[in-house]
């Protein structure tokens, strides 16, 4: 298979980027992959052989918070894919925990792309930074931007001001400099996993099956099976329309009511007992006094925000998977794995 480029994958040992890098191998490109710990290489290609060819995949130790390595990352690479952001179970007490390394990461490893010549970029940035602050009857795309100004959450304030500091650096390039940019905007991102390490993501399944969460709060999802997250990731590298745009990359609605039934339905002759019970609003919000877990949960009561993703569909050709078979298999992936 003739080589179709080198791609340096930021973020290399994420829940994401393990599966596009998985597709990038698999589809003929090279992958430099960058690690904030290098003591975890052997365990990511151990993995990811199990699935594709990784005679083609190297890593490069970088870190966000840190300027040395990124030089190296990007040298002599085609394509930079910065899928690198940090993405806590938890809220922080401190917003900055995020914001910091989410904006200066994100220009640390494209200035060092643009320094060396990279043709295009596409950047992982998230719903999180369309959504947050708008009335949920609204339904959104990718011209909203998340209202900072408004308490959205740290997560949603990173990844709003990381992608706006990006989109800002790359427009502020003359033309001979300015590489071509496009970003994919996910939504709760859930399927099965390829390493033992889950993303924040998992936690909603990983406590239901683990019958860690007291009852069920009013809450839905904006759901996206991970392999066409990576997908569409694989396609804006090349397409010819992708280059000025975002793309909302999300399948469909689901409440966390809905997907505790389903799981209980596809774990139950494996006698796995999903909590079932709701919990009323107005606990939720008694607890938020108390928990800043629950406070997080208050900012999302209620239904999930609708998305117009028209774009992602109509230029890539994307179609997505059904949830309900991207939470049965993340279940299984889970189980299978021992993570649960």
């Amino acid at each position: 298979m003739k080589d179709r480029g080198l791609v340096t994958v930021t973020g290399a040992s994420g829940f994401i980027a393990l599966h596009t890098i998985r597709d990038l191998l698999g589809q003929g490109y090279s992958v430099r992959g960058t690690v904030r710990d290098t003591g975890r290489v052997d365990r990511l290609v151990t993995s990811l052989s199990k699935y594709c060819d990784v005679t083609n995949l190297t890593f490069v130790r970088a870190d966000l918070g840190e300027d040395s390595g990124w030089t190296e990352a990007m040298t002599g690479a085609d394509y930079l894919l910065h899928m690198a952001s940090p993405l806590p179970a938890e809220a922080p007490l401190d917003e900055n925990e995020l914001i910091i390394p989410a904006r200066d990461g994100a220009l640390r490893a494209i200035q060092a792309a643009v320094d060396a010549g990279v043709r295009r970029i596409v950047m992982t940035s998230s719903i999180a930074a369309i959504s947050g602050g708008h009335d949920k009857s609204l339904t959104l795309d990718e011209s909203h931007w998340s209202d900072t100004a408004k308490d959205i959450g740290a997560y949603p304030k990173s990844k709003t001001i990381a992608e706006r500091a990006a989109w800002d650096y790359i427009n502020s390039l003359s033309e001979s400099q300015k590489p071509e940019f496009a970003v994919i905007n996910p939504g709760f991102v859930l399927g099965p996993v390829i390493d033992t390490d889950t993303s924040a993501s998992h936690e909603i399944i990983r406590r239901l099956i683990a019958r860690e969460v007291p009852g069920l709060p009013n809450i839905g999802f904006s759901l996206v099976d991970v392999r066409d997250v990576a997908a569409a990731h694989v396609i804006a590298l090349t397409h010819q329309e992708a280059p000025g745009n975002r793309y909302i990359c999300v399948a469909e609605s689901m409440s966390f009511r809905e997907i505790a039934r389903l799981l209980q339905s596809h774990l139950k002759e494996q006698a796995y007992n999903i909590p079932q019970r709701s919990v009323p609003d107005w606990l939720v919000r008694t607890l938020a006094l108390f928990s800043p877990t629950f406070r997080l949960i208050v900012t999302r009561l209620g239904p999930a925000t609708k998305f117009d993703t028209t774009r992602i569909r109509q230029q890539f050709d994307w179609t997505p998977v059904p949830m309900t078979q991207s939470i049965a298999e993340t279940a299984d992936s889970m189980i299978a794995h021992r993570i649960v």
